[in-house]
């Protein structure tokens, strides 16, 4: 089990216990505890809806060209961006920090 915490817009974090034996997606973690996680395209990369920022903690891997072509789409996109999607929690993960990113309407 390890750890991660959830920024919200205010600076309230808010803790979330993942097991990482299930080799679960940050995605799949983050809707399984309510948050506002549209993931549109189900967690192949291809919309953005599940984009974070990291704030402290490593994400133990770049991101991928997938994620970037995501990225090159959106007007905003902060230093330590991931889409939770891609983001498969391990052990190393523990105290990890993100902040879900709003996307504005078009």
């Amino acid at each position: 089990m390890i750890t991660i915490f959830v920024e919200e817009a205010n600076g309230t974090r808010t803790p979330i216990e993942v097991p990482t034996d299930m080799n679960l997606s940050l995605m799949e973690v983050l809707k399984a505890s309510e948050y506002s996680i549209p993931a549109t395209c189900g967690g192949m990369a291809l919309c953005a809806t599940c984009h974070v920022q990291v704030i402290e903690g490593e994400a133990f891997m770049e991101a991928s060209s997938a994620e970037w072509d995501m990225f090159d789409t959106l007007p905003n996109v902060p230093e330590g961006s991931r889409l939770a999607c891609q983001m498969r929690l391990i052990d190393d993960m523990n105290g990890l920090v993100v902040r879900p990113m709003v996307l504005e309407a078009a």
